[in-house]
């Protein structure tokens, strides 16, 4: 025998180890094969809505955003204010940061919203393995969360993200240090459950909810015994962590309502929240947990509002009551973990019905996915709980109640395990259907059209193209965004900007895709003038009262002005108490200019001794493109 042979047959270890056994990945991949398919999973979904996310674009509140963002600077009057009633000083430092670095580019958007996906889907699998009990059933809870047709507006809306992405993972990493808080009692674990909740109301105002999620998962996980004793146990025994949780978010709270905001209109009678709460657990927060919505409702360039088939609705409601009630069966303690997430949820039901019921878009508040982002995120939570247990808990696996001989024999166990399995497949089968159709209306985005067609239009448009500052489509922003949906705000970020003026003889505008047209006014005209071959006249040094054919009330108005001159001079031209001056030509012209004011007469002095105007045109309006 040689050397070789009797060395591989006394120590075959040796052999293997330098040269068949496995490599690094592979003894990484051995060592806990659960995180290697729970990291793949995670970086599939990053990837897959990063993919869906580039095929559309900014939306209405990102253009406002946008347009903010390069009329300030970085200081704390910009940062400190509040859009639409939310605290963000976090969001709008990465705001002024990308937008002036990136403008409407995509990918950089994209590729934050990726970083902040992968970041949160990692958090929630950690905090899985420290909470729950291990196994292959970690997969479940991390799956509903990192597939959920009900989070794919914060993947894809940059706003969205930089309000949402950031609370969730304070949400997961506050969690993850309470446990740990819990458990040990060391004083790190309550400084990070401090600095996890600023980061949180750093981005949104919302994270305030961390504070009472925190509280309710330790009184409904981390104690025994009926409510008063639970309670009691948790405020005894973890009274530092109240105390300093209570301590900021009262000091937040009193920072906040010093800030400007707009009016809070609370909902006028019960049917409105009825409604809400119908829509919120009936047809978004059900349905979205278990693959649904699988129909989405069109909303324009911003993100579609869930809209389900009610058969699905329904089915998903009796497979939602079954796993509850089969959980509970099984593990009694899992009613706790359900309470904990229709707790969360009815605080999060309560914080809408207050705060937005009241206005223009109230009825809609129920079927908008991201409100509930947050939701999902504890629902996972809650679903491991019940399905796998507390790690630290002595519970048993299968509670004391009898279960009946029928469903010990084989026969019933296959059944139940083949029903499990198509409910499962059922529920990615939809999940995939509803991705893809939030794709499918996603990728409709008629800003990008119009802008895109708007700078093909600048690039060949004739030296000396002047535009009047108006309203772009309300398709792309809607008019209670005024004054940021004004052309000279929207084009702010933009390659190439439009050169906007308030006087000229001929100017253009765009139409509603986009295409340079001639300005036209539509509003109120000039009645016929008394003299002949010229209607109304306008001599040197003396005012001409004009009257219009109807009352104009006090607004920014773009006044047409056709005349003939008989020689260069300028004129006061007044409606109502506003004047302003301009400048007429010899012969026959056209003459645009803005002007506001009310009233049902216009006024023009022409300053120049012998000079007169003969004028039949003379509009009142609004600037149109000329079809």
């Amino acid at each position: 025998m040689s050397m070789p042979e009797a060395e591989a047959e006394t120590h075959p270890e040796r052999v293997a180890s330098d040269g068949d056994g496995p490599g690094p990945i592979g003894r990484w991949l051995r060592a806990d094969p659960v995180r290697a398919v729970a990291i793949a999973l995670i970086a599939v979904s990053v990837a897959w809505r990063a993919g869906l996310a580039t095929r559309g674009w900014f939306s209405q509140d990102e253009f406002v955003i946008a347009a903010q963002v390069l009329d300030t600077g970085l200081d704390a009057d910009y940062l400190l204010r509040t859009f639409n009633n939310h605290l963000m000083p976090g969001g709008l430092l990465v705001a002024w940061a990308m937008v002036r670095a990136a403008g409407f580019a995509t990918w950089p958007w994209v590729l934050l919203l990726a970083v902040g996906q992968a970041a949160t889907g990692i958090a929630l699998y950690r905090l899985l393995r420290d909470l729950l009990r291990p196994g292959w059933g970690l997969l479940i809870p991390l799956c509903l969360f990192i597939f959920s047709p009900l989070t794919l507006e914060v993947s894809s809306l940059w706003l969205v993200g930089l309000l949402v992405l950031p609370m969730q993972l304070a949400l997961v990493m506050a969690v993850a240090a309470q446990v740990r808080y819990v458990r040990t009692g060391r004083l790190r674990h309550l400084v990070a459950i401090a600095f996890w909740l600023v980061f949180g109301l750093l981005f949104d105002t919302k994270s305030l909810l961390i504070v009472p999620l925190l509280f309710l998962l330790t009184v409904f996980l981390f104690t025994s015994g009926g409510v008063l004793r639970s309670v009691t146990t948790a405020v005894r025994q973890h009274w530092p962590a109240w105390l300093m949780l209570s301590a900021l978010s009262g000091g937040y709270l009193a920072f906040y309502l010093t800030r400007p905001s707009g009016e809070l209109r609370d909902p006028t009678s019960v049917g409105p929240v009825l409604n809400f709460l119908g829509d919120l657990v009936g047809e978004t927060v059900v349905p979205g947990l278990l693959g649904g919505p699988w129909r989405w409702s069109y909303a324009g360039d911003g993100p579609p509002l869930v809209d389900p088939y009610d058969i699905a609705k329904w089915l998903s409601w009796a497979v939602l009551a079954t796993l509850v009630v089969v959980t509970v069966r099984r593990r009694p303690s899992a009613g706790r973990a359900w309470l904990l997430l229709t707790s969360y949820l009815g605080l999060v039901a309560a914080l809408f019905a207050i705060t937005r019921l009241g206005g223009p878009l109230g009825p809609l508040i129920g079927v908008v996915p991201r409100y509930v982002a947050d939701v999902v995120l504890v629902a996972a939570i809650c679903v491991g709980a019940a399905l796998l247990g507390i790690k630290d808990t002595d519970e048993d696996e299968v509670s004391a109640w009898p279960v009946p001989t029928v469903l010990r024999e084989p026969g019933a166990f296959a059944v139940g395990l083949v029903s499990m399995i198509v409910v499962l497949a059922t529920i990615g089968v939809g999940t995939l259907w509803s991705t893809a159709r939030f794709g499918d209306n996603w990728s409709t985005k008629y800003g990008r059209d119009y802008l895109a067609t708007t700078q093909a239009e600048l690039a060949v448009a004739p030296p000396g193209t002047v535009f009047f500052d108006t309203a772009v489509p309300d398709r792309v922003i809607a008019g209670y965004f005024w004054p940021d949906n004004l052309q000279s705000h929207f084009f702010r970020p933009a390659e190439r900007r439009p050169t906007f003026v308030t006087e000229a003889a001929r100017p253009s505008t765009f139409d509603d895709l986009g295409r340079i047209r001639p300005v036209v006014v539509q509003g109120r005209k000039i009645v016929p003038g008394p003299v002949d071959g010229c209607g109304h006249l306008a001599e040197g040094g003396r005012p001409t009262r004009i009257p219009l054919d109807g009352y104009l009330v006090e607004w920014p108005y773009v006044v047409h002005f056709g005349y003939l001159s008989s020689g260069d001079s300028t004129a006061l031209f007044r409606l109502g108490d506003a004047t302003r001056e301009i400048t007429l030509r010899r012969g026959l012209n056209d003459l645009f200019f803005l002007l506001e004011g009310a009233g049902d007469a216009v006024e023009v002095t022409v300053q120049t001794p012998g000079v007169g105007v003969c004028t039949e045109l003379i509009t009142v309006g609004r600037a149109v493109p000329a079809s």
